[in-house]
């Protein structure tokens, strides 16, 4: 009973509060981008804080940020790390899938901000896309957060990396920093949220030039460091 209350708390809150957010974001760029990207930034510290003291969600970092532009790339298991990161990273440039991009006044926010979006059909003409965004970005010093599997997934799964990102790695020159994280566990894609810990660990960057079958082995390891195998069903005992 009190989970649940505090779930329902949290939906009034967060997703409450989050309605007036979203509605007063074209005031913010009158003001630059910088204050464009303040407001965002506020918001996401605004549901770090509504997981923390009314979830009781508490975040555990191990390793740090590099101090120089980067590629994150980052386990994907709940929307917890898409708040979480752009706070511990400093206003990155975030990859995410075309369709939140086209959600009325929040997909034309997130533009404001600077985001790269991603045709995750991984068409050519989609990637080729991809990689103009990333492009700009980097040139305006910004580091780039993206998840390589593509999606959300459940704890214990680890698919392969998706195309984009070695296009990434080989386009851009910049080192990869994995991080693996472990909100599944706290924040599942569907149910109750539960208290807890979640970790972020920054794993060893990975420099530009490895081959694309080196890089993607390194990172997709160091993602999944924090993963354990999935329970095995009952039958699948005598197999």
């Amino acid at each position: 009973m009190r989970n649940a209350l505090r779930n329902l708390a949290f939906q009034i809150v967060f997703y409450g509060l989050s309605v007036p957010i979203v509605l007063g974001a074209p005031i913010a760029p009158l003001f630059g981008t910088r204050a464009m990207r303040a407001y965002c930034m506020a918001w996401a510290g605004f549901g770090v804080w509504c997981a923390r003291h009314i979830l009781g969600i508490v975040v555990r970092v191990e390793g740090a940020p590099i101090e120089r532009p980067a590629l994150y790339a980052a386990k994907h298991q709940s929307m917890f790390e898409t708040l979480a990161l752009a706070q511990l990273l400093g206003t990155p440039t975030i990859v995410m899938k075309q369709e939140l991009a086209r959600i009325p006044l929040w997909g034309w926010a997130t533009r404001r901000y600077g985001v790269v979006t991603v045709d995750r059909g991984a068409s050519a003409r989609g990637l080729r896309g991809m990689m103009r965004e990333a492009e700009a970005a980097v040139r305006e010093g910004r580091s780039i957060l993206f998840f390589p599997e593509g999606t959300r997934v459940r704890p214990g799964e680890t698919p392969p990396l998706r195309s984009g990102f070695a296009g990434l790695y080989r386009a851009l020159k910049l080192p990869v920093v994995p991080v693996a994280l472990d909100s599944g566990h706290v924040w599942p894609r569907r149910g109750p949220k539960r208290p807890g810990t979640v970790t972020f660990r920054f794993g060893p960057s990975v420099e530009p030039g490895l081959s694309r079958g080196e890089a993607e082995a390194v990172v997709h390891a160091a993602i999944n460091a924090l993963e354990t195998p999935p329970p095995r069903r009952i039958a699948d005992a005598d197999d």
